[in-house]
């Protein structure tokens, strides 16, 4: 038996999170020694090398509802790592393979563990110009961002055309949005909640820094047109002033909802000027416009810009860093590296 074999058929250590009575509602999540007969079922099984924190895992550590739906679950919806066995004729062992969504942390165990077992069809080859823990930086934040700047390109949008507003811009989407919209050259209107971050924003490649209070509020339904296109990760008012503020024939690519999933807003946008909405799925996009992305971001990401907005913790740190997530206390990647 050689090591990978050995490692896939030990105990290993797991974030592991249960059902309450209910069988609905989660409990704390707690370590535990699991195997992986406990996991998903899939047809590859991975040693974890490295992850990441997304907004999502943070709200499945914090037992919000509706983001952990089958039980038990680990959490953690970004794998990076190497193919221990494998089933599939795609994979063979010693692979270096990531995985952003597919339901992963959320209805499929992930990667908050030493091992993790998946489907062949959900996972990449990763592309050997970015390392593990570069793609556990890029993660599904840096990939969903990439495919926002995809989708606002695809409309025709171009750096003639105008600024492209970002919101969010501390945090995972808008930092890495900001960094691929510098070097395609747009300029690039950061919107952040942390103005003291105004010189790292800028260091990214953003034109200019605001405080997003001025997006957060209730606005007009239609307002001067301030820029071309924007990258949106809040939802609710923050999205109906940026579209209430595109130029004619504009659109705003919107992926996220931490403000809210509501949208407060009328048709005049779209009626009167001809903006449109962009809606950017990053879970179930299909496996092509993932290797599309991936192409890209080895192409257009600054790598070393990438690595001044990641910084690197353990797995066993995982539940702190979550946390401070949560309250708006980190800014750009976050690396989980896994032993």
């Amino acid at each position: 038996m050689n090591w990978r074999e050995g490692l896939a058929m030990s105990e290993f250590d797991a974030l592991w999170i249960e059902a309450d009575e209910s069988g609905r509602k989660p409990l704390p999540a707690k370590w535990n020694k699991v195997s992986v007969d406990q996991l998903s079922a899939g047809d590859v099984t991975v040693k974890v090398t490295h992850t990441t924190i997304n907004y999502k895992d943070g709200m499945a550590l914090a037992g919000a509802p509706g983001i952990t739906r089958k039980f038990p679950m680990v959490p953690g919806i970004d794998v990076v790592g190497e193919v221990l066995t494998s089933e599939s004729n795609r994979f063979k062992p010693g692979d270096q393979v990531l995985l952003n969504g597919y339901g992963v942390g959320e209805v499929h165990t992930g990667a908050y563990a030493q091992v993790a077992r998946l489907k062949s069809e959900c996972l990449l080859h990763r592309p050997e110009e970015i390392s593990a823990a570069r793609a556990a930086a890029i993660g599904t934040a840096g990939y969903t961002a990439m495919l926002c700047v995809m989708a606002l390109e695809k409309y025709g949008l171009t750096p003639d055309h105008g600024p492209i507003a970002v919101s969010g811009a501390s945090g995972g989407v808008g930092s890495v949005a900001i960094s691929l919209l510098s070097k395609l050259g747009f300029e690039t209107i950061a919107f952040t909640g942390r103005t003291e971050e105004a010189d790292f924003l800028k260091s990214l490649g953003a034109t200019e820094v605001l405080d997003r209070a001025e997006l957060v509020e209730k606005g007009k339904p239609f307002g001067k047109e301030r820029w071309a296109g924007a990258v949106d990760v809040a939802g609710s008012h923050t999205l109906a002033n940026l579209l209430a503020q595109t130029n004619y024939g504009g659109a705003v690519a919107a992926c996220g909802l931490a403000q809210g999933m509501d949208l407060p807003t009328s048709v005049m946008p779209f009626i009167l000027r001809g903006v449109a909405l962009l809606g950017v799925d990053s879970v179930m996009a299909p496996m092509a416009l993932r290797e599309q992305a991936y192409r890209r971001l080895v192409q257009d990401l600054d790598l070393a810009k990438l690595d001044t907005l990641s910084e690197t913790i353990k797995l066993a740190d995982v539940e702190e860093r979550a946390a401070k997530l949560m309250k708006g206390q980190v800014r750009g990647r976050t690396i989980v590296e896994v032993e």
